[in-house]
């Protein structure tokens, strides 16, 4: 049996995985998009498409969802607000990577702020990561509650 059965090493891998697939979209999944905007990064949203092997889904969907993208800025207002109503159309078990301008950026969210909206939304905070030039992403899930 060769050792390289079914693909390349992790190695390989990683270092060709674009922003989508770090982030965990894979072919298949539905995919809402929330808070777009002329300053959302369109790369990163085609990827994102590309990924998942279909468009983006708006608020208007009416199905259930497997993530949410939350493109959230200062200015947007109340962030608990904005991630309770990110919860309405997702699965259970389901993430939502709130996007927000990096550090320094206009209209940048304080990581702070984000780590005390997360829990009194009834999220967790799971990962960081910069996606694109202009945007972080925070992953969020709902905690996983006792069989």
């Amino acid at each position: 049996m060769s050792s390289t059965a079914g693909g390349g090493s992790t190695q390989t891998d990683g270092a060709t995985q674009g922003p989508a697939e770090r982030l965990g979209f894979k072919p298949g999944m539905v995919i809402q998009e929330l808070g777009w905007d002329n300053d959302t990064d369109d790369d990163l949203r085609v990827a994102i498409e590309d990924a998942v092997d279909a468009d983006l889904v708006d608020s208007d969907y009416g199905n259930v969802v497997d993530a949410v993208l939350l493109w959230w800025r200062d200015e947007d207002g109340d962030l608990v607000d904005g991630l309770v109503d990110s919860l309405t159309d997702l699965v259970g078990g389901g993430q939502i990577w709130l996007l927000t301008p990096k550090v320094g950026r206009p209209n940048s969210v304080d990581p702070a702020d984000i780590a005390e909206a997360a829990p009194i939304a009834g999220l967790s905070q799971t990962t960081t990561a910069a996606v694109s030039k202009d945007w972080s992403a925070t992953r969020l899930v709902a905690p996983k509650t006792p069989a």
